[in-house]
């Protein structure tokens, strides 16, 4: 075991926290914190580091070992570069190393016991050297920047001209070079891509330590956890398994929590039923019995309800009117920045009812295209074209389209001023909003709070076609899952941006991969996407290399629908043929056995009559074994 927490608690002034949570750690285990938004994730990582003070309880590290900890926010102020900062972390290599080159030097002009003391010396240093992985520690520190989404180019940027997000992610680089005992991690996924998410992964499955995690990413959590520590109302509650072990066992335990409840609360009513029925009676002795009763029913621990976690937010999205089959269509779109080509003479279209995700690695264009589409900014090249009674409603993850300056309520009520001072304060509560809180002022809120606005002018908007740039961003697990209900339930049409793969693979149909300023179609979600990435070509129209067949290499998405359904034909045809093949063979041994029958080899009129339907099972099967070989390539 190397960490061990012992009835921690902690309250702030009238918030109770963490309520008298016991856990612990094994070596090389995996974990992760989960809970909503504001239960105490980032608080437990905070008094496990020691950074804040428990109000009681003790929590105890294993004698010898260390631990890092990454907060969701660095301030990593330095004047080094980006590969001169990770450095840092291998002074002692780079000590050894200046150690082992003056040995070296000194060893030249030396000669008899003092070179003998010189050689032990150097032994010594290249032996320590080559413990600490010296050799390779330049490469080691390439392989981690690349990994977190660096370029070779940025290595010599100054760490002081970066932005918050990519601080972060060097202070996540030195944390993993120091190869502490026990990793902490507080949303470190937040300012990473996709692939960076990927590298991510396999590092820490990999890593030759514990980790916990703070993360609201449940692909991540599915991957890399073995262990769930759950806040819930201030109760700390640990699962075995990954998150989608983690949600099948809270389920079940909710559920039993329930019938408890549901139970001792019809067993109340019953006995509240009897006492009355007893007292009504107005008999000495059934008096008696209704007061034992009543004392027997006080004693009772009462059950709290459940509380479904899912019900506080109610989100509903609902087209006012059907838009045409055909929503949008783009042609020979491209869009550059200061000489750096996003993407160029980009083609495609997307249909009613179709949910699409766009993925890609960071400033690779994906907002922009969002911002071309809802005339935010303009693009260089190329035109889109809405289809018949398309209604856009846009989520904008810098929240563009709130006004700062306004209160929540006014948000509201100047944008749907049709609705009455009763609505609109509904509309808000349904998002969490409730009494003073209408008037805080959007610049006030955090951006959780600020998203959860954004959904509400969404649902208010009664869109037919949903544009959302990272709707999951500063949500809760809790509040995604109600998104991804609302989407799943939409008859409209949506397009988003997402670093969510969880949220992706729940949500999508299809999905378009911006890479090499292209985009890549995939019609199925991101599990599917994983599987196919590699076998797919780009949508885009843009001119290709010249080659024979050029509309082989790139299908529309109505011709890989149509090739996944014949596929799919193909597989049933297989299937198919295998049972006729089975059953054919079956009758044919029948056959057999009918004729080897002693009243049957006499009989010739009889044997004649077996042999004939024997000869056309044997053609058919014939037919049947060269069709399956054919449906098997």
């Amino acid at each position: 075991m190397i960490l061990s927490c012992s009835n921690i608690d902690k309250t702030f002034v009238d918030n109770h926290v963490i309520k008298n949570a016991s856990f612990h750690i094994e070596d090389y285990e995996k974990a992760a914190i989960v809970g909503i938004n504001g239960t105490g994730k980032s608080t437990l990582l905070k008094m496990i580091t020691g950074s804040l003070t428990a109000d009681s309880g003790l929590v105890t590290f294993a004698k010898g070992k260390n631990w890092g900890y990454l907060a969701q926010h660095q301030a990593v102020d330095s004047e080094n570069t980006i590969f001169d900062e990770l450095l840092t972390v291998k002074q002692e290599v780079l000590e050894l190393e200046a150690s082992m080159r003056q040995t070296e030097a000194d060893m030249k002009n030396t000669s008899g016991d003092e070179l003998e003391s010189l050689l032990k010396k150097y032994a010594a240093l290249t032996h320590r050297f080559e413990d600490i992985n010296g050799y390779a520690y330049k490469s080691e520190i390439t392989g981690i920047l690349k990994g977190l989404g660096f370029d070779e180019e940025d290595f010599t940027k100054k760490v002081a001209t970066l932005s918050g997000g990519q601080k972060t992610r060097v202070a996540l680089g030195k944390l993993l070079l120091q190869k502490p005992d026990l990793i902490m991690l507080d949303e470190p996924t937040n300012h990473l891509d996709l692939n960076s998410i990927a590298w991510l992964e396999t590092y820490l499955l990999n890593y030759k330590g514990a980790v916990i995690i703070v993360s609201h990413d449940r692909y991540f959590l599915d991957k890399i956890a073995t262990k769930i520590i759950e806040i819930d109302n201030g109760v700390v509650s640990s699962f075995h398994g990954n998150y989608s072990d983690y949600a099948v066992q809270k389920e079940h335990l909710r559920t039993e929590q329930m019938n408890a409840y549901l139970n001792q609360q019809r067993e109340i009513k019953h006995q509240e039923e009897v006492i009355d029925k007893l007292r009504q009676f107005n008999r000495e002795k059934s008096i008696k019995r209704a007061e034992s009763r009543e004392k027997m029913l006080n004693k009772i621990e009462r059950l709290e309800k459940p509380v479904e976690v899912k019900a506080d937010m109610k989100l509903t999205l609902t087209p006012h009117k059907t838009s045409g089959n055909d929503v949008m269509q783009i042609q020979g779109l491209s869009k550059s920045f200061d000489n750096q080509q996003l993407f160029e003479n980009v083609s495609f279209e997307i249909k009613r009812g179709e949910h699409v995700a766009i993925i890609g690695d960071n400033g690779t264009g994906k907002t922009t295209l969002l911002k071309i589409i809802n005339e935010v900014i303009a693009p260089d090249s190329g035109t889109i074209r809405l289809g018949a009674n398309v209604e856009i409603g846009y989520y904008d993850q810098e929240h563009h389209v709130l006004h700062m300056e306004k209160t929540l309520f006014e948000e509201i009520s100047d944008d749907y001023p049709y609705l009455t001072n009763t609505e609109i304060r509904n509309t808000l509560a349904a998002f969490l909003f409730t009494g003073e809180d209408v008037f805080k002022k959007i610049s006030s809120l955090s951006g959780g709070e600020r998203g959860r606005v954004s959904l509400a002018k969404l649902m208010l908007s009664e869109a037919n076609f949903l544009i959302l740039d990272e709707p999951t961003n500063h949500l809760d697990i809790t509040s995604k899952e109600i998104l991804e209900t609302a989407l799943n339930a939409y008859e409209g049409t949506v397009l988003y941006v997402s670093h969510d793969r969880y949220f992706i693979n729940k949500t999508a149909s299809r999905i378009l991969e911006l890479t090499h300023q292209e985009f890549v179609n995939y019609i199925g979600n991101y599990d599917y996407y994983l599987e196919k990435k590699d076998l797919l070509t780009p949508v885009s129209d843009a001119p290709a290399a010249q080659t024979a067949e050029p509309s082989a290499q790139k299908l529309d998405w109505k011709q890989q629908k149509e090739s996944q359904a014949l596929a799919r034909k193909k597989e049933n045809d297989l299937k198919k043929c295998e049972a006729r093949i089975e059953a054919l063979e079956s009758k044919g041994n029948a056959l057999d056995e009918e004729m080897a029958k002693p009243e049957n080899a006499t009989n010739v009129s009889r044997l004649q009559e077996l042999a004939k339907e024997k000869e056309k099972v044997e053609a058919e099967l014939e037919e049947l074994y060269a069709k399956w070989e054919e449906l098997s390539e």
